[in-house]
C-alpha cells in the first residue's frame, strides 16, 4: 500500500496538516506522518507544489474526504448495501483510476470499521473547498444514498449534518436531492430555490442564478467523472426551467 499512502496523503497536504480527517483515519496515518510535510503534487504523479489554503483543490485532493464521507454515509442506516458499493466502485473508478480506486475501496473497508469524526472533518473540508467543490461532494453523496431507490431516515439525517457542517443551505441540499427525484412541477422549483408564486422574471433570474452556480467549467480540474456529474447537474438546472417555462407560456 506503499504507492497509494505516498499518492493520497501527499496529494491531502491540508488533511494532514489540521488533523480532523488524519484523526479521523488515523490507523492509515500512523505510520505516514513523517511525510506530512504539506509539499503536494498538483495532480496525483504530477509536478509537486507547496499546498495553499487559498488554492483550489484538485482529484487528489478529494480522495481522502470522499473516503471518510462515504464511510459517514454508508454507516447511517446500518450496513453497506450492493447498491451502495456499486455506486462507489464505479465513481472511484472512473474518478481515480482503477490501481487508486483498488487502494480507496480497501481503506474503505477500514474506515468503515472506525468512530469518525465527522463535523470535524467536514469543518476542515469546508475550508479548502470551494462553495461548487462542495456542492459537487454533496451531490455525489445524495446519489450514494438513492443508489438502492430509496433514502432511509437515518440517511437524510447524516446528509443533512454534512450539509450543514460543509456550509451548504438547507435550500442548496433540497435543489440537489430533486435532482433525484422524477421530474414534476413541484421538484423544478425546487432545484431552481425558487418559491411557485415567483413571477416570471423571478424565475428567470433564479434559473441565470442557479446555471452558474452549477456550470460544469466551476469543477472541471476535479477531474473527468465529477464533470461528468456537474454537466448532469447542470443539465438539470436547464430542464427544470424550461418546464416552468412551458408550463407557464413564458
Amino acid at each position: 500500500m506503499a504507492g497509494f499512502n505516498k499518492w493520497i496523503f501527499g496529494s491531502l497536504g491540508f488533511a494532514l496538516t489540521g488533523t480532523p480527517i488524519g484523526a479521523a483515519i488515523g490507523f492509515a496515518l500512523g505510520a505516514l506522518m513523517d511525510n506530512a510535510s504539506g509539499i503536494v503534487p498538483a495532480q496525483p504523479g504530477g509536478p509537486r507544489k507547496q499546498f495553499t489554503s487559498a488554492r483550489s483543490a484538485t482529484s487528489g485532493d478529494l480522495a481522502i474526504s470522499l473516503v471518510v464521507l462515504t464511510a459517514a454515509v454508508m454507516k447511517a442506516d446500518g450496513k453497506p448495501t450492493h447498491g451502495e458499493l456499486g455506486h462507489v466502485r464505479k465513481f472511484f473508478a472512473r474518478q481515480f483510476g482503477p490501481a487508486h480506486s483498488a487502494e480507496l475501496l480497501r481503506l474503505l473497508r477500514d474506515v468503515l470499521e472506525r468512530d469518525i469524526q465527522l463535523r470535524e472533518v467536514c469543518v476542515q473540508i469546508r475550508g479548502h473547498l470551494s462553495h461548487p467543490e462542495r456542492l459537487q461532494v454533496m451531490h455525489y453523496l445524495i446519489g450514494l444514498a438513492h443508489a438502492d431507490g430509496n433514502i432511509h431516515v437515518a440517511e437524510r439525517r447524516m446528509l443533512e449534518a454534512i450539509a450543514a457542517d460543509l456550509g451548504i443551505s438547507e435550500k442548496d441540499l433540497a435543489s440537489l436531492d430533486a435532482m433525484f427525484r422524477g421530474p414534476s412541477t413541484s421538484s423544478a422549483y425546487t432545484i431552481l430555490e425558487v418559491d411557485p408564486k415567483a413571477s416570471d422574471d423571478e424565475v428567470k433570474k433564479a434559473y441565470r442564478r442557479m446555471a452558474m452556480k452549477h456550470h460544469p467549467d466551476r469543477v472541471a480540474h476535479l477531474g473527468e467523472e465529477f464533470q461528468k456529474a456537474a454537466s448532469e447537474k447542470f443539465k438539470n438546472v436547464q430542464q427544470a426551467y424550461e418546464r416552468i417555462e412551458r408550463e407557464r407560456g413564458m
